[in-house]
């Protein structure tokens, strides 16, 4: 049994660890506050995009489509780009967008295909690289900036110059998306060709019968937002993928914090006994040693 010294010495330790994750959870929430606000930023513009492709995408077919739209004919080659945090201390944030990478590599790998994979995270790429290592093309980490274009867009030019370059046939993009403070959903989303949705009826203005009129044509149009989009996408996901992160983190950092307060209060008990027994023990011993004087 440990002593006293002993229990009082890891105490000491708990709340020094109850410390660091309570901290660890107030930064969390407050990062958070601000990475919520981009990601639902974003959305919009996202969205309108894709309206704007699903719009002009009804004009464009048959040889005149663009590669990135029309795809090359096969489906052969895949690119999975996978989308996760640089840092840990946030539950299974992490391991779900890889559990979700792992099954589409694999599935896809037990069909035949030839996989290559693009890593943004550095949780990501450690994960990823001990079982597909010989599949990598290239890692990227998402740093301690806030995510912008500058390092969005080298991912998109390279995911564009395998693409026309003829390597590979089909994108995916997998990431987390921010639902709320406590869920966060691994998505997988193609990229390449482009998936044309439907037109947000919503958002659309009310054009009285007209139609809209473009300049200049519509393949030209879409041969300068298809690529675009692809940074766009990207980064929305790793927008999303920050917001998620920082709300698993805290979600998280306030589970340990509480359990790191349970132990403390059984630490406390159990050395109370053992000081307890020890003093009714001394007591005995100097009661039993007048007894027999």
């Amino acid at each position: 049994m440990a002593t006293v010294k002993e229990m009082r010495t890891r105490i000491t330790s708990v709340k020094s660890t109850q410390k660091i994750t309570k901290a660890l959870q107030m930064v969390a929430a407050a990062k958070l506050r601000r990475a919520q606000a981009s990601a639902e930023s974003a959305r919009p513009y996202a969205r309108r995009m894709a309206n704007v492709i699903a719009n002009l995408a009804k004009s464009v077919s048959g040889p005149s489509a663009p590669l990135l739209l029309a795809g090359t004919g096969k489906d052969q080659r895949h690119l999975v780009v996978v989308a996760t945090a640089d840092r840990g201390l946030a539950g299974g944030f992490n391991a779900g967008i890889v559990r979700a990478a792992r099954e589409r590599i694999s599935s896809l790998i037990s069909q035949g295909k030839d996989v290559r994979i693009i890593t943004i995270g550095r949780k990501g790429r450690d994960q990823l690289r001990r079982q597909y290592g010989s599949h990598f093309v290239e890692s990227y980490e998402v740093g301690n900036k806030p995510p912008g274009f500058d390092l969005v867009q080298p991912i998109a030019q390279q995911i564009l110059d395998l693409y026309l370059g003829g390597e590979i046939d089909v994108v995916t993009l997998i990431y987390s998306r921010f639902r709320s403070v406590i869920a966060q959903v691994p998505t997988a989303r193609q990229l390449v060709p482009a998936i044309v949705e439907e037109a947000d009826a919503a958002s659309a203005p009310d054009l009285k019968g007209g139609t809209y009129s473009y300049e200049p044509d519509e393949e030209s149009i879409l041969e300068t937002l298809l690529p675009r989009n692809i940074a766009i996408q990207i980064l929305a996901a790793v927008l999303e993928n920050q917001a998620g992160f920082f709300a698993a983190q805290m979600a998280a950092m306030d589970s340990a914090t509480r359990n790191a307060g349970d132990l403390i209060k059984a630490l406390t008990i159990q050395m109370n006994r053992t000081r307890q027994a020890q003093i009714t023990k001394e007591l005995i011993e100097i009661i039993s040693g007048a007894a027999a004087v």
